[in-house]
């Protein structure tokens, strides 16, 4: 059994740094060795559900500004056939439209959390887009759809992030994480505990701090929380791996469903 995780993809520097986080995520493929993994990344929007469908990964650097040594790292992953035609029938089955792209590489929230969690690229990848527009219970759903993927060992990674708001980052990058960005995290994780449904699917008027944490139109790196929950509907247990906080109130959020 292949567990679901929400990792925070913060920074691409993280692809460059040592800390207690990047430790975090390089402890995941030492604790789990999957035979593939499925990645709904924040970075691939779509209406309509895509399943990449690729023999090898380009590595996209869709980010500027930052070290010349960032834009020279490839991430060698490789897709896996049957892994996504798994996922295509789960979601047939559910009801669930789809299209295949493939053509798309492996952007930021991608290949940076993988290439920390396993260095090597020897697990392969099915990535797969999230729908910012769709409600809470719908992004559930998805991921609900492909819980048993979870049983044929393949973990499910949803890469995002429950704070990301660049208007409120604090660029000193202060030792002390603002208190609401805190508050907002609490909240989720005591909701999750208790897998409380409507109270997360309503999170926008709930939630301490939503608006700051989740920006009106800037949904699309909370949502894929969602999708990680759903794939865990089976087993209905979080463990908090890691938090941490950059710039104030980016956060560095590791959770793990079921597993």
């Amino acid at each position: 059994m292949q567990p679901a995780i929400f990792a925070a993809h913060g920074s691409p520097m993280l692809a460059l740094e040592e800390n207690a986080y990047t430790r975090a995520l390089r402890s995941l493929g030492e604790r789990y060795r999957p035979r593939a993994v499925i990645v709904f990344t924040a970075h691939w929007e779509s209406n309509i559900q895509a399943i990449s469908d690729v023999t090898a990964y380009e590595t996209i650097h869709d980010f500027g500004g930052f070290p010349p040594e960032l834009y020279r790292m490839r991430y060698p992953a490789r897709g896996d056939a049957a892994t996504a035609v798994r996922a295509a029938e789960l979601l047939t089955e559910a009801g669930v439209p789809f299209v295949w792209d493939r053509r798309r590489g492996l952007d930021h929230g991608a290949w940076v959390p993988l290439r920390l969690i396993f260095p090597d690229g020897s697990v392969p990848v099915v990535q797969m887009s999230v729908n910012p527009w769709a409600s809470p219970a719908e992004q559930y759903r998805i991921g609900q759809a492909l819980a048993p993927l979870r049983r044929e060992d393949v973990m499910i990674l949803a890469s995002g992030g429950t704070i990301h708001n660049f208007a409120t980052l604090r660029w000193d990058d202060p030792p002390e994480a603002d208190a609401w960005a805190v508050a907002f995290d609490d909240w989720l994780l005591g909701r999750i505990r208790e897998w409380d449904l409507p109270a997360l699917f309503d999170y926008e008027r709930q939630a301490p701090g939503a608006r700051l944490a989740v920006p009106p139109g800037g949904n699309e790196h909370f949502v894929p929380l969602f999708y990680a929950l759903g794939a865990a509907d089976d087993q209905r247990t979080v463990q908090e791996l890691h938090r941490s906080y950059r710039y104030g109130n980016l956060s560095h959020a590791l959770w793990a469903f079921g597993g």
